[in-house]
C-alpha cells in the first residue's frame, strides 16, 4: 500500500509556534518534486516536542495541503497505548490515508508488551499501520517473530526498520513475505534494503533532495541496476551530513541555508556545533544547494 519515496517531513516553527503557511510550501513541493508519500509529526517532525493539540494540527494542515494529491501517513505513535489511540483515530478522522507507529520508548516493554500494543492500536482504529522499528531511539528492538505475529494483523501493513541491522530486515521479508511491506528507516541503507525485497524509504535526505531519491527508487524498480546504484552512492556524502549530529537539527539546518524554512528547533534539540555547520555548510556547497 505505502512504498517509494516517502518523505519524514519537518514541522517548522516560527517564534515558537509551528508555521503552518511554510508547511503549506513544503507539501506543495513534494508534490511537485514526485514524492510518493508524506509522513509529517514523525521524529524528523519533532513529535515529542509537540503538544497534543499541535500534533493533530499538524496532522490537519498537512492532509488539508495534500488535499488527496499525495498520500498522508501520520505519525500517531506513544509510549502510551491510550494516547497513541486518541492520536490516530484524529488522525484517521482527519482523512490520513495511514499511522506510523512507534515502538513505544522509555518503557522497554517485553515482546509480548510490543505485540499487545500494537495489537490494540489496530483493534481499536481502522487505518492502515506502519510499524516504526528504531531501538537506538527506544531502547527496545522489535524481534521478528513479534514482527511476524503483527504482521497477521489485516491493517497492519509495512514496517519501517530502522535498526540498521540488515540481516534482521532480511529474515522480516524471508518470514512475512507479502503480509508486511519492508521499507527502510534509514537513507544509508534504502539500496541494500530494496535488494532484499523492500519497497521504498521513510526518508530524511528527501527533505531536500527529494525528486533524487524518487529517481533511485525509480531506476531500481525500472531495473536500471547501476544507475540506482550511482544516485545511490552520489547521495551518501549528503545523507551522511545529515546524520552530523541527532535529527533532524542537520536537515532543518540544511532547510535554512537553502531558504526553505526558518530552522527554528525546540529545545532540548539546539543549533548544529560551529565545526559540524561548517562540515554541513561543504557538503551542500558541493552538491550545489547552495553557494
Amino acid at each position: 500500500m505505502f512504498r517509494g519515496s516517502i518523505v519524514a517531513l519537518v514541522t517548522p516553527f516560527k517564534k515558537g509556534k509551528v508555521d503552518y503557511k511554510a508547511i503549506q510550501k513544503l507539501v506543495d513541493f513534494h508534490v511537485k518534486m514526485g514524492t510518493h508519500a508524506i509522513l509529517p509529526c514523525g521524529t524528523t517532525g519533532e513529535s515529542a516536542t509537540l503538544s497534543m493539540e499541535e500534533h493533530a494540527d499538524v496532522v490537519e494542515a498537512v492532509v488539508s495541503a495534500a488535499a488527496g494529491r499525495i498520500p498522508v501517513i501520520a505519525g500517531t505513535g506513544a509510549n502510551n497505548t491510550r494516547e497513541a489511540i486518541e492520536l490516530t483515530k484524529h488522525a484517521k478522522k482527519a482523512g490520513a490515508d495511514g499511522s506510523l507507529q512507534v515502538c513505544p520508548y522509555y518503557n522497554k516493554p517485553t515482546q509480548e508488551g510490543l505485540y499487545r500494543h500494537f495489537k490494540t492500536i489496530a483493534e481499536e482504529v481502522d487505518i492502515p499501520i506502519i510499524l516504526y522499528n528504531i531501538p537506538s531511539r527506544t531502547g527496545v528492538n522489535m524481534s521478528v517473530e513479534t514482527i511476524a505475529r503483527l504482521a497477521e494483523i489485516k491493517n497492519i501493513v509495512a514496517i519501517k526498520e530502522a535498526s540498521g541491522n540488515l540481516s534482521q530486515m532480511a529474515e522480516i521479508k524471508r518470514v512475512c513475505g507479502d503480509k508486511l511491506t519492508l521499507l527502510s528507516g534509514d537513507d544509508a541503507l534504502t539500496l541494500p534494503v530494496l535488494s532484499i525485497g523492500g519497497e521504498g524509504v521513510i526518508s530524511v535526505v528527501a527533505n531536500i533532495v527529494p525528486d533524487k531519491v524518487v529517481q533511485m527508487i525509480s531506476a531500481w524498480d525500472n531495473r536500471e541496476i547501476e544507475r540506482a546504484r550511482d544516485i545511490y552512492f552520489e547521495l551518501m556524502p549528503l545523507v551522511k551530513a545529515m546524520f552530523l549530529e541527532t535529527n533532524p537539527i542537520p536537515v532543518k539546518t540544511a532547510m535554512g541555508l537553502m531558504g526553505m524554512i526558518n530552522p527554528e528547533l525546540r529545545l532540548p534539540l539546539c543549533e548544529m556545533s560551529k565545526d559540524n555547520l561548517e562540515r554541513l555548510k561543504k557538503v551542500l556547497r558541493s552538491y550545489g544547494l547552495i553557494k
